[in-house]
């Protein structure tokens, strides 16, 4: 069975109280806890080792959970007497609403939607599949099987046009750009101080690479329940010639030169980079805890995850909206610029601690290779994402109650391995807001965001889930 990247320590729900985990009325659980993760939990471990093996960036990753989980839910919703698809398909007779044939269906559907999403990485698919009693192929069209193929493949028809480029019909390459971004600053000249730079980081052949903004064109992908991208767009972030301006950098440089062993955990863990499942694949991590937690039958978490992946699509579009209209500096840049000649506390690398460096020096704690992303600096994109989450999350068990914890060995950190933590230290997070909240601090800690983008980032995240909830909710009562 896949296994999850990182291992979550469940606090008991018995300090919690009953009510704390009352559901809404509309949502059907199992009367105990569940002993199996259901298929829903399956297949969205299989489309998360996906994406660490692809490499699949943060909008992207969005994009393929929200179409893999609405696929699952279409085909599910079709077996459902009340649940109304997003795609219009017609609902099964009554003498098929049975849950084997309901489960047939979920497992076909999301086999289709990762075979189109990932097809390098068929041949797992296959065997899950198949480890789930299933078998590829058949051609009788009222197998179930082959009805959640179909219920797929109206949400994947539809979005293979939506603005993505997944196919590279729009732009050479899957997923790339068609609208023309150039950076105003080239990556050894600074031109406008107030707009982000691309910076030249080591390769793993002893080289560098140039960074390109990653997808610049995803605020023209269309969302699920946005009326437009830039529907909660923010105030346009300050720039060089506010006293705000310089107050967050200098704020910036005491918070990177002030981390202990806690606050360095923080921020690693939360990093979610290249090779990880990204941040909105984090949370679907997180939700998988909560599905264990509750005792998640098949409907209660292909609702949950229906709900949680468009929250996250929809967030990464509005986010990159945000982004790409005003394009604004990272701090590598900015504080490197503000105190060029200043000398300022600065974290030397790894096992070096804290010296008193000119700025230019200056580095966020980050891994050497991934300094700082690939992309604009206003809103954070770990903020947005966070927060939308932990809004459906709440949303959907009626509670914020989370009760999950993450525990580091000593010296099992990557940025300084062999030294954070000193000792074992666990992270705590006793509802969605906190560990919403602690995933945008990670990226001040870390030197990657100011306050603002982390601030105007959670209430994006906000703004955006609500009006998914909405929505997604409507369908799954048939409203």
């Amino acid at each position: 069975m896949p296994t999850h990247s990182r291992r979550f320590l469940v606090g008991a729900l018995g300090a919690l109280g009953t009510g704390a985990l009352l559901a809404p009325q509309w949502l059907i659980r199992s009367a105990a806890a569940a002993t199996e993760p259901s298929a829903v939990i399956l297949w969205n471990q299989a489309a998360l080792a996906a994406v660490r093996k692809t490499r699949m960036n943060p909008p992207v990753t969005a994009r393929a959970l929200a179409i893999l989980h609405t696929c699952i839910y279409d085909a599910w919703a079709i077996h459902d007497e009340r649940a109304r698809p997003s795609e219009a398909i017609a609902r099964r007779p009554a003498s098929e609403r049975r849950p084997d044939r309901q489960g047939e269906a979920v497992d076909f559907a999301a086999h289709q939607a990762l075979v189109e999403l990932f097809p390098s990485e068929t041949a797992a698919f296959n065997e899950l599949l198949c480890r789930l009693g299933r078998r590829p192929g058949g051609s009788d069209p009222d197998t179930a099987g082959n009805i959640g193929r179909m219920a797929a493949e109206a949400v994947i028809a539809r979005r293979r046009t939506d603005g993505a480029n997944q196919l590279g019909d729009l732009a050479a390459g899957p997923y790339a750009d068609y609208t023309d971004y150039q950076p105003v600053n080239p990556p050894d000249r600074l031109i406008d101080p107030d707009r982000w730079q691309p910076i030249r980081l080591p390769d793993s052949k002893g080289g560098t690479r140039l960074q390109k903004f990653i997808v610049p064109h995803w605020y023209k992908v269309k969302p699920f329940a946005l009326t437009s991208a830039a529907q909660f767009r923010p105030p346009a972030p300050c720039g060089k010639d506010a006293t705000e301006y310089r107050r967050q950098a200098e704020e910036l440089v005491q918070m990177v030169a002030a981390l202990g062993d806690r606050e360095k955990l923080i921020s690693e863990y939360w990093i979610d980079g290249p090779g990880s499942e990204t941040p909105p694949g984090h949370w679907c991590l997180l939700a998988q805890h909560v599905a264990a937690r509750d005792g998640h039958t098949l409907a209660a978490d292909v609702q949950m995850f229906f709900a949680l992946t468009n929250a996250l699509f929809d967030t990464s579009i509005a986010a990159w909206d945000v982004k790409r209209a005003y394009d604004a500096v990272r701090p590598y840049t900015a504080i490197r610029y503000l105190f060029a000649n200043a000398q300022i506390p600065c974290w030397a690398g790894p096992g070096l601690g804290v010296r008193t460096m000119a700025g230019a020096e200056w580095v966020p704690y980050q891994h050497a290779g991934d300094l700082t992303p690939p992309h604009p600096e206003y809103v954070s994109g770990h903020s947005a994402f966070s927060a939308a989450a932990a809004a459906i999350l709440r949303q959907f068990t009626g509670s914020d109650n989370f009760g999950a914890s993450h525990t580091q060995a000593a010296g099992t950190c990557k940025i300084e391995p062999g030294l954070v933590p000193a000792r074992d230290l666990t992270l705590r997070w006793p509802t969605f807001t906190a560990a919403a909240d602690e995933a945008g601090l990670s990226r001040r800690l870390g030197g990657i965001h100011f306050k603002a983008a982390d601030f105007e980032g959670r209430r994006l995240g906000r703004a955006v889930a609500d009006r998914v909830w909405g929505k997604a909710r409507a369908y799954i009562v048939g409203a």
